[in-house]
């Protein structure tokens, strides 16, 4: 439990309070789309003795581990080994159509990075995985062997906001023809070569940028965001709060435009007055995204680059 305790899950305390009035006083069901190494799981369960929470987490490694955390709660905690966009189908499965919470803390996870083997982290050696959940799907060694040149500038300037794509891909495509990828080692390597001296000075570890890329494409992170947050915001009651964490513009956007689409209102415009069944689904409760304080990133590096929107549902999702 060691790594469990040291883990801080990101603005808790705020967490906690823009999901008060959709929990407080009252028995409730919150889903944690991303249950991880359980830091919010525990601290919503504590904080609402009347909770129910179903927890959800591809990589079964956490699930494992979380579920030990979480052990204390009994009943009121159901894990499910399951990506976050097939949410739907996990609260039919337990007979559930609404909630009243829905938790997302994106991207990769402390324990990932943590667990060397899983090659998250390119500060250390490992094989070229970075799959969150170990049991499936392709890795980041497919990736680097077998795309395509141009498909992997795509990735790298898209997912990485890589301006050196174009250079880090013609030395790839070179390299992997004389062997393929396996280890990280070796690519961060490369990355060092193919980025100009002055961007290493200036612009972070060169290799921050294409692994994260990477990450992304292995997992399908965006695509899987781009249907799980419709899926949630239809999931939840009347009065009941979505809040997001996410720690790339790309997440927030999907984010932002997912919310400001059901937050405004479908009357021509033009009319006096709205239009029975065209009025807003939801009203934003943060303005804009809210980013932790310079006291908590201190304390808690992870929080610097952290995007924070919540929403309410404040009319029945249309049919």
């Amino acid at each position: 439990m060691a790594a469990e305790a040291a883990h801080v899950p990101v603005m808790t305390g705020r967490v906690l309070e823009l999901f008060a009035p959709a929990l407080e006083g009252r028995p409730a069901v919150v889903v944690d789309a991303t249950t991880g190494l359980g830091g919010h799981s525990e601290a919503l369960l504590t904080a609402f003795p009347q909770l129910k929470l179903i927890g959800l987490d591809r990589d079964p490694h956490a699930l494992e581990r979380s579920g030990a955390r979480l052990a204390k709660f009994g009943d009121r905690v159901e894990l499910v080994h399951a990506v976050y966009d097939t949410l739907p189908d996990v609260l039919a499965r337990l007979g559930l159509s609404r909630v009243d919470g829905v938790m997302f803390d994106l991207g990769v996870s402390s324990m990932q990075l943590d667990e060397e083997e899983r090659g998250f982290a390119y500060a250390r050696d490992a094989p070229l995985d970075m799959r969150m959940d170990p049991t499936t799907g392709q890795t980041a060694a497919d990736v680097l062997n077998t795309y395509e040149p141009g498909e992997l500038v795509r990735i790298l300037r898209e997912y990485g906001e890589e301006r050196f794509a174009q250079r880090i891909v013609k030395a790839i495509v070179a390299e992997r023809a004389r062997q393929p990828f396996d280890r990280s080692e070796r690519l961060v390597r490369l990355l060092y070569d193919a980025v100009p001296a002055a961007s290493r000075r200036t612009g972070g570890h060169p290799a921050k940028r294409t692994f994260q890329a990477l990450r992304i494409e292995v997992n399908g992170e965006l695509e899987v965001l781009r249907r799980a947050i419709p899926a949630a915001l239809s999931a939840l009651v009347v009065g009941g709060r979505i809040v997001v964490e996410s720690y790339h513009s790309l997440e927030d956007r999907i984010v932002k435009q997912a919310f400001a689409e059901l937050a405004k209102s479908r009357t021509p415009p033009g009319l006096p007055v709205e239009l029975p069944g065209h009025g807003p689904e939801l009203k934003l409760i943060t303005r804009g995204a809210e980013k932790a304080s310079e006291e908590e990133i201190e304390q808690n590096p992870r929080a610097a680059s952290v995007r924070l929107r919540v929403a309410e549902r404040i009319k029945e999702a249309d049919a």
